[in-house]
């Protein structure tokens, strides 16, 4: 296959920010696309529910943080839905009233293939796209729980992260050649070759000479990162903590008003996060499908102590099954696990050989060349 196309093609990538995963996958795959072929693409990202969609679809991005603060109510509408002949059921029902939005950002945004890598636009998107010579592919961005959203027939391709997800795909009835694992596309930045450690804790400034505790609440500062940390700090190990607020300025600046005990430091939304996990020992996180990938890539073991019910639910099996970290839904079973952890390096050596098995860096340059030979497979 050549490695160019007669002409630059325009790629139409739709994403929502209902949480930080669809951006971020997004943009690492605009990324691999330019640094695996340079100048034959161009880009435009758009949120179709900020953008396009009618109330009260429209208002999904700047509500999704408040539903998270009812999990159980998401969980339960994520599992009733999940079956294809129900999420058909919902397609049809709401096309009605979305496609003259579905049909406009078409128009709006000619383009040669247009990629997804949000599950509720796909539907409309493809019924608006009837007759017209584009494909499409979705890039998904769930890890292990994939709804049956994702997973429309008339895609032309679909891309997945793990093998629990392609075989989930399979049994909603896609073709084997129709589904392809590649991984979570993650930014380059999280890519690059590990560095020292000592060298790196200099760097950013850190404490020496104590197992360092990365504890971090996502972009959007979710998770009951506070308790977890105050527990730790009054549990007496011996252990440094660094402590990422996200955007959540509020619980930042809780972070810092509180006098801890052990060395602590709290940062807000930060860009250094790869070297944050390169340089850190253990990782506690809620069970995001990107940070899990990113601490699969810097072969850094992690205790999981919240998850968004439905969509992250595979994902704490996933994990643990595989050996590269721990479930502890509550403070104390956190505490627990990191002073297993620190007095047994033995397990912790077992957990980084278990990421390093389950890292897929080059997940966001091998969708860039299933997007070219998609491209490539249509023109021919």
């Amino acid at each position: 296959m050549n490695q160019t196309l007669p002409n630059k093609k325009h790629i139409l990538i739709l994403f929502s920010d209902t949480g930080g995963g669809h951006r971020s996958a997004a943009e690492a795959i605009i990324e691999a696309m330019e640094m695996e072929f340079p100048g034959s693409f161009t880009t435009e990202m758009v949120d179709f529910f900020r953008e396009y969609a009618p109330p009260p679809f429209n208002t999904a991005p700047a509500s999704y943080s408040h539903m998270a603060d009812y999990p159980n109510v998401w969980g339960l509408g994520y599992h009733i839905s999940n079956t294809p002949h129900r999420v058909r059921a919902m397609v049809t029902m709401t096309w009605p009233y979305v496609r003259r939005a579905a049909y406009r950002l078409i128009n709006d945004h000619p383009c040669d293939l247009v990629l997804s890598v949000h599950p509720l636009v796909n539907g409309s998107i493809i019924n608006a796209l009837r007759g017209k010579n584009i494909p499409y592919i979705t890039v998904v961005t769930d890890l292990v729980s994939t709804h049956a959203f994702w997973f429309n027939h008339k895609t032309d391709l679909i891309i997945v992260p793990t093998e629990p997800a392609r075989q989930n795909g399979l049994s909603l009835g896609l073709r084997e050649n129709q589904i392809q694992l590649c991984g979570l596309p993650v930014s380059d930045r999280f890519c690059q070759p590990p560095a020292d450690k000592d060298t790196l804790r200099k760097k950013l400034g850190w404490p020496d000479g104590k197992p360092i505790v990365l504890i971090v609440a996502g972009g959007d500062g979710m998770g009951p990162i506070q308790t977890t940390a105050e527990a730790i700090n009054d549990s007496g190990l011996d252990v440094s903590m660094i402590l990422v607020a996200g955007r959540n300025q509020r619980l930042e600046m809780r972070l810092k008003s509180i006098n801890w005990r052990c060395p602590v430091k709290v940062y807000g939304y930060t860009t250094e996060m790869p070297d944050f996990m390169r340089a850190a020992d253990l990782l506690i996180t809620k069970a995001g499908p990107g940070t899990i990938s990113e601490a699969f890539i810097a072969e850094l073991p992690m205790v999981l102590y919240s998850y968004m019910p439905g969509q992250e639910d595979g994902n704490i099996d996933y994990v643990v099954s595989e050996g590269a970290g721990i479930w502890a839904p509550n403070p104390e079973k956190v505490v627990d696990a990191i002073r297993c952890w620190v007095t047994q390096p033995l397990i912790v050596e077992q957990a980084r050989i278990a990421c390093r098995r389950l890292a897929r860096p080059d997940a966001a340059r091998q969708t860039a060349r299933a997007i070219m030979r998609t491209l490539h497979n249509h023109a021919g």
